[in-house]
């Protein structure tokens, strides 16, 4: 929670070795337990996709990362399926964006059907991003590229290394991992952070609750497959099929297949097993009102059948402890958005965490993501458990549906709102200490991700991300107003990266300030010539040079 971080900023340089109290468990050191042999900058424990993200993140600032799973490779299950717009701005950050664009399938429109007739659709394009629509591509495919990307910035990750304790210092900390063979080491660290899943041993290890409860009377059946049905196959189209008891979801993957996923009720909890080739085309027929659907599964096969639970760790953050994905948050996998946030979630932590450690920052900083990050999955829970689109609909909700959604999906101003929300470019840090300001009118509040718009900047036309950077934060200034001069030799003044734009837009707009964060989100907004107001925010988050 905030204020429970270290005391003070305290940069390191890499290699710091611990100091001999830090070294000894408050009960001793278990037998069969080596002393600490190396000391790295961080720990990241979990090798899916979001251990690979954040370890990205930190190895792009230089941080010396160490990621290790208890599995022995990369997961060959294909699990997620779509990646949103948002994510993959924050993937192209960390250099990974065109790798996956590369393997994916690029999604357009949403068709909806209501008790087997069609209802209507939704484009699911957005302007003023690179990335228009989102990109249906699995898990598996996600943590293979990811992967290939952190080998290029440094050492492999260490698979078949569990990690079995986790001790905090005062201003470090040590891992216990076990190896392939049995024989377990510890590593010291600087900050240990925990993307390993639900049963996280550092949440476990620090006692942070992870509040919340199992989701009652609801199972998603999942199969991979090639469908002999009336629909043609239409790579950029995913299909929505709402019925009495079950809503269905048919999105196209790389390969000629088709994902199908269905909510429905879960009369049988104990039941573990994952659907049989016959109980999702009953189920396919269910939904769709369409008889004799035959399904051909995959090779490799891929069926599953979960259940979930709606819960978020009362803190992420404990020290030099840090907690992100799924050891953070759960909850079912409605719109697709238990990946998102968690990319969306690394990609927060890795410019924050960094810009501590490197001594560019006061330690509050690293607060702001347990803040931010906590905020934005209370949201989602929120949005998820109102979205009755996905939801297995009783008869009285079916009715409503079938009613009110020809008329939603033909309103203008619904599908776009509806396309802000699944594009993650709705969500924003506006309640963040990070936000501050409210100068010049319209356009993006604090907080705000900043819109991908055309410029012209002092080299000419341009793109506004292709001016930002994940390695530094962005001074953009519009109009006529400020003394860039003046402003550069104040920014000079702190030992963050910041590089200064003038840009103008069409239509012209006020003379305004935005200082643009790494993430693309808007720290600070004021008029050109309030530089009170950009001094005060410098000396508040960051660090002066002496």
């Amino acid at each position: 929670m905030p204020g429970t971080g270290g005391a003070g900023n305290r940069g390191r340089t890499r290699g710091r070795q611990l100091r001999a109290a830090d070294r000894v468990h408050p009960q001793g050191r278990r037998s069969g337990v080596s002393a600490v042999r190396n000391v790295r900058d961080a720990v990241v424990i979990g090798g899916g996709p979001t251990g690979l993200t954040l370890a990205i993140a930190l190895r792009r600032y230089g941080i010396d990362t160490v990621v290790v799973d208890k599995s022995p490779g990369t997961k060959r299950e294909s699990r997620a399926s779509v990646i949103w717009q948002r994510a993959l701005e924050a993937m192209r950050d960390l250099g990974c964006a065109d790798a996956l664009m590369g393997e994916g399938l690029p999604l357009s429109r949403a068709e909806f059907h209501v008790r087997g007739r069609p209802a209507g659709s939704h484009e699911m394009h957005m302007p003023d991003t690179a990335y228009p629509g989102p990109l249906s591509i699995e898990q598996d495919a996600v943590e293979r590229l990811l992967h290939d990307r952190l080998r290029q910035l440094g050492p492999d990750v260490q698979w078949s290394t569990e990690a079995v304790a986790v001790r905090l210092g005062e201003d470090s900390a040590e891992v216990d991992l076990r190896g392939p063979d049995g024989h377990t080491r510890t590593v010291g660290c600087r900050w240990v952070i925990g993307c390993e899943g639900s049963r996280s041993i550092v949440r476990k290890s620090l006692g942070v609750p992870f509040e919340g409860e199992r989701r009652p009377d609801l199972q998603c059946l999942q199969l991979n497959a090639k469908p002999d049905w009336s629909l043609p196959y239409d790579p950029a189209v995913t299909h929505i099929f709402i019925n009495h008891g079950v809503t269905l979801i048919a999105d196209a993957v790389p390969g000629g297949a088709t994902r199908f996923f269905a909510f429905c009720p879960d009369p049988d909890p104990t039941l573990q097993r994952p659907p049989t080739q016959k109980e999702m085309e009953s189920t396919v027929a269910r939904a769709t009102g369409e008889a004799g659907v035959r399904l051909v599964p995959t090779d490799p096969h891929w069926a599953n059948r979960s259940r979930f639970q709606d819960r978020l760790a009362v803190t992420l953050r404990r020290g030099q402890a840090l907690l992100a994905g799924d050891s953070a948050h759960l909850w079912a996998p409605i719109g697709g958005r238990g990946l998102n946030t968690s990319l969306l979630g690394a990609h927060n932590l890795g410019w924050k965490l960094a810009a501590v450690h490197h001594g560019w920052a006061p330690d509050a900083l690293l607060d702001t993501y347990s803040t931010e990050q906590r905020h934005t999955a209370r949201e989602v829970m929120r949005h998820m458990r109102r979205n009755v689109l996905e939801l297995p609909p009783n008869r009285p909700t079916l009715a409503a549906i079938g009613l009110l959604l020809p008329h939603v999906l033909r309103s203008e101003r619904m599908g776009h709102q509806g396309s802000l929300l699944l594009s993650d470019f709705a969500r924003n840090h506006r309640a963040s200490a990070l936000s501050t300001g409210r100068g010049g009118r319209g356009g993006p509040r604090p907080g705000d991700r900043l819109p991908d718009l055309a410029v012209t900047s002092e080299t000419g036309p341009a793109r506004l991300h292709d001016l930002l950077s994940y390695q530094r934060w962005s001074l953009l200034l519009t109009g006529d107003g400020g003394d860039s001069a003046e402003l550069r030799k104040l920014t000079e003044k702190y030992v963050m990266p910041i590089a200064l734009f003038r840009i103008r837009t069409e239509p012209p707009s006020d003379s305004t300030l935005l200082l643009v964060r790494p993430d693309g989100h808007i720290g600070l907004r004021a008029r050109t010539s309030d530089d009170r107001a950009l001094r005060s925010y410098l000396d508040r988050w960051f660090v002066r040079r002496k």
